[in-house]
């Protein structure tokens, strides 16, 4: 463990999940490559999309619709549903392939469970702090095993925005009744987790490299109060 500012006391810890509890690329892949086949299956005419085709299309929306950037299952449904459209497919059709669609990819894309290490070291730590979740991602932290060691995961959406931006380490320390001071937050980005705790007025721990990574980052604008390497490290705070 590597201390780069003081850490005062704090109430409770916040973690990241995607690469921060788990190597979440690999569980992405390969979610993609299972929707495709879901919509081959369902859809024929998408094999005449790449992923990278997929990819140009989400670019399309986002320009149309730049309030999506903050809601993952949000964009994932319009990207889905426009390129049903520009394939032929009937409008009640397209919205209904677009719901379906988005519901397989969060079944798949939370088709894992979170470490027995991680969720012991997890259950150590919430024996002595409330435990919460703070993400960007729509994985659902139920069916990997988190619902029973975290008081409460935030997702992005229906107007609140992604970090770094500050609302959901505002909004987890509004909801444990706690100055944002109070709140240490545990995460593999330095912009995101890091930079984006600072700017809300919390405290951060930077994993790095993240989950299951051997690339070391480049820090960020801000530096954490403390840096491990992984996250047994953190029984330290015990």
């Amino acid at each position: 463990m590597r201390s780069f500012l003081r850490l005062t006391p704090f109430r409770a810890l916040s973690f990241d999940l995607d690469d921060t509890l788990y190597n979440n690329k690999p569980i992405i892949a390969a979610a993609e490559v299972e929707l495709l086949q879901w919509l081959a299956q369902h859809f024929p005419a998408t094999t005449q999309y790449s992923q990278d085709d997929w990819r140009q299309l989400k670019m399309r929306v986002l320009a149309a619709q730049p309030q999506l950037v903050h809601d993952t299952s949000a964009t994932r449904r319009a990207v889905l549903y426009l390129g049903l459209k520009i394939l032929g497919y009937q409008d009640a059709i397209a919205v209904k392939g677009a719901d379906d669609g988005l519901s397989y990819f969060y079944d798949r894309r939370s088709n894992f469970r979170v470490s027995a290490e991680v969720i012991s070291l997890l259950t150590q730590l919430s024996q002595r702090w409330p435990i919460v979740g703070i993400t960007n991602g729509n994985v659902n932290e139920q069916a990997i095993g988190l619902g029973g060691v975290m008081s409460f995961v935030l997702h992005p959406g229906n107007g609140v925005r992604m970090k770094p931006f500050a609302d959901m380490f505002v909004k987890a320390a509004e909801r444990l009744a706690l100055f944002p001071s109070q709140l240490l937050h545990v995460g593999d980005h330095p912009m995101t987790d890091v930079a984006g705790a600072r700017r809300a007025g919390c405290q951060a721990i930077w994993l790095n490299p993240g989950f299951g990574q051997v690339a070391v980052k480049s820090s960020g604008p801000l530096l954490p109060q403390l840096q491990v390497s992984e996250l047994a490290q953190l029984k330290q705070l015990l």
